[in-house]
């Protein structure tokens, strides 16, 4: 799998810019703040519906414009693609395939399969939760839309059922209709948390009990004489609903554990006024020695878990016969003489990557391909003030 051709309209910095790619190294060179990582976070954005920067599509679109468009001819096994999305804050995005509107969004995701990794990834050893989860649900996500359907229903859901825990406990103290509507309506959003949230929770263990002995191996390649790691479900409602046999997560069990937590949680989420049940609070250890890496992991130790993490993730897409598009966003800067020669030959094995650098004597020589200069010039106020634009290209 590879992209021949990325066009994008009003996203982010670029107003407008098409470039032809191929199965090969590509590297943006380009000082920080020039656009270099605005157009990798395009083409993760196609492949996922997410950036791996903001929350909010908003910060997406290009200061002055109503709009952001992106678009990525995709070419796998011979077939040709193009996946287009348009994206409008405070609107629901619209894409095509082919130029055929889509009837929804997220029926473009898996026409492109990506694994970036950025310095950000830090974060999945050292961050919060949330850093664990959304590498879960992004990868779980690469499956198919199914999977991208699941997590916007219990989004959609969890903010309903936050809105209506907050009142819920003036409307209970008041009683009488007021208490029994809020009964009544809990109860509804109870089956719609359990059931979506099922199938999110079960997507997430399924992806991380495939990925565990990849990204051991994987971090056994980069730190041979390390400690093993592992990488482990941890989820809210309890480790029971994690299978211990190797088997896939049962759906219907798991949707019958969250309504059992949900009704014993009921009486403290309405004191409190927030939703205490669901796989918005689960995690992911990262296992290093038998011990949680976060806190514990050195410096060097945790860039190689992260490292390994992406480098499993594409291995993982591999056993499912797609060859990833790779994304290496500034990291080379970040690491050190080995750790930089192991991601240059992973680098060589796969079909296409592109790389972004702010500093060219970053990128090792190992690795040829093209090399795109990125610039910036002054614009209009009203559009941001300044904009990206591709300078030269150098064949190496």
């Amino acid at each position: 799998m590879f992209v021949r051709t990325l066009r994008l309209r009003d996203f982010r910095s670029w107003s407008e810019v098409s470039i032809d790619l191929a199965a090969e190294p590509t590297i943006f060179v380009g000082r920080n703040g020039f656009g270099k990582t605005n157009l990798i976070e395009s083409l993760q954005y196609l492949s996922t519906l997410r950036s791996h920067r903001v929350s909010t599509d908003a910060s997406l679109v290009r200061t002055g414009a109503v709009s952001a468009t992106a678009s990525a001819t995709v070419i796998n096994g011979g077939r040709e693609l193009t996946a287009e999305v348009q994206i409008t804050p405070g609107k629901a995005n619209r894409a095509s395939v082919n130029g055929a509107p889509s009837r929804r969004a997220r029926d473009i995701v898996g026409i492109l399969r990506t694994v970036l990794f950025a310095p950000e990834d830090l974060a999945l050893v050292r961050g919060e939760p949330a850093d664990r989860r959304r590498f879960a649900d992004e990868l779980a996500a690469l499956a198919g839309p199914r999977m991208v359907a699941a997590r916007s229903d219990y989004d959609r859901v969890l903010r309903q059922r936050s809105a209506l825990l907050k009142t819920a406990a003036a409307a209970m103290r008041s009683g009488g209709e007021s208490a029994s509507s809020v009964i009544s309506t809990l109860d509804v959003w109870d089956t719609q948390l359990a059931r979506f949230g099922a199938e999110v929770t079960a997507g997430r263990i399924d992806v991380v009990e495939r990925l565990r002995p990849l990204v051991a191996d994987e971090y056994a390649t980069l730190a041979p004489h390390s400690r093993p790691v592992d990488l482990r479900y941890r989820p809210s409602v309890g480790d029971e609903i994690v299978p211990v046999d190797g088997t896939p997560a049962d759906v219907e069990y798991i949707e019958a554990v969250l309504l059992t937590r949900l009704s014993e949680a009921r009486k403290k989420e309405i004191e409190r006024g927030v939703c205490l049940v669901g796989p918005h609070r689960d995690d992911i250890d990262v296992v290093i020695a038998g011990q949680v890496a976060k806190g514990f992991a050195s410096h060097g130790e945790s860039w190689s878990l992260a490292l390994a993490m992406r480098l499993g993730s594409v291995e993982l897409i591999r056993s499912d016969g797609a060859e990833p598009v790779v994304m290496l966003d500034d990291v080379f800067a970040e690491l050190d003489a080995s750790r930089r020669a192991a991601l240059s030959r992973f680098a060589a094995s796969v079909e296409q990557v592109i790389i972004t650098a702010a500093v060219a004597e970053d990128i090792p020589e190992a690795i040829g391909g093209r090399r795109v200069a990125v610039g910036v010039r002054e614009s209009s106020p009203e559009s941001g003030g300044r904009e990206s634009y591709l300078l030269e290209e150098d064949q190496r």
